[in-house]
């Protein structure tokens, strides 16, 4: 299966790559304000798809664009796809921008993909056997202060989002850490915890193909993720997320828990939100 998810995610590299060398001509659309599609996310979606089925045709498809429409909805296995994380900077030639494919078994992420087509990076992760780069095993990094890591984040961007609460957020990590980096996908950002190429990551507003794939490479290098609060469980459900090795993802629980929105609803009324199903409950719902 990892193999399968391997060769749906060249494929749509190919594609993104092909496109990348001429990006005026590719046609943009806007789903909201600052929230992009193209018609490379729709080609790209669709060759990982048509790969996945063709192995597969039993199993469920949760895609960023096309959402539960192809597959099989009742099936336990569900292949949780984004097909450019990052098309924002992909359409400014920016490039920093990546495939994410996991598969849940029942609800658990078993394996992951994040393709990096820009620089050929392959990320891969099995449930139990660990995190690679390229088949070379990753780990998370070894620092141990917070005033000496590097963390990355992402910008709100939507109508409507607590603009004036992330910049304290920020406020509070610039001033405590080496530094704090925002290069636009999710997915790779994830990654990168997980190759120790940053310490830690945070972010509000996430969708489960954000972070499917990068959840599963971030605990396989012996990282953690949770929401702000610290809660590890639900992690596709939670809409922030906060990853880092050990050491640091505890210094940052201590730091952002008071902008947890979980945290404070919790302990308020002391229940815990329940799951949201990957499966198809609606025959209208694409998304």
């Amino acid at each position: 299966m990892l193999n399968v998810a391997i060769r749906a995610a060249r494929a749509a590299g190919a594609i993104i790559n092909r496109a990348a060398l001429d990006v005026e001509a590719v046609r943009v659309s806007q789903k909201q304000a600052n929230d992009f599609v193209t018609e490379i996310d729709h080609a790209s979606e669709e060759a990982i798809i048509d790969t996945l089925l063709t192995a597969y045709p039993g199993h469920g498809i949760h895609a960023e664009e096309s959402g539960h429409t192809r597959g099989n909805a009742a099936s336990d296995h569900v292949w949780i796809i984004d097909p450019l994380d990052g098309t924002t900077n992909f359409i400014h030639g920016f490039p920093i921008y990546c495939i994410s494919i996991a598969l849940a078994v029942k609800g658990r992420i078993e394996q992951a993909v994040v393709y990096d087509p820009t620089r050929n990076d392959l990320f891969t992760a099995t449930r139990g056997r660990g995190a690679y780069l390229n088949e070379r095993r990753i780990r998370v990094s070894k620092r141990t202060q917070l005033s000496e890591s590097l963390i990355s984040t992402g910008f709100p961007y939507r109508r409507g989002d607590d603009f004036l609460t992330y910049l304290k957020m920020m406020g509070d990590v610039i001033q405590r850490t080496a530094g704090l980096r925002r290069p636009g996908a999710a997915a790779l950002d994830l990654a990168y915890v997980a190759a120790g190429f940053s310490d830690g990551f945070f972010e509000t507003g996430l969708k489960p193909w954000d972070v499917a794939a990068g959840s599963l490479l971030v605990t396989e290098a012996g990282g953690l993720i949770g929401n702000f609060g610290g809660e590890a469980s639900h992690v596709l459900e939670q809409d922030e997320h906060l990853a880092a090795n050990p050491r640091v993802y505890a210094q940052l629980v201590q730091m952002l828990r008071k902008y947890s929105r979980f945290d404070s609803e919790e302990r308020s009324s002391g229940e815990r939100r329940k799951p949201i199903s990957l499966k198809k409950t609606d025959p209208d719902d694409a998304a």
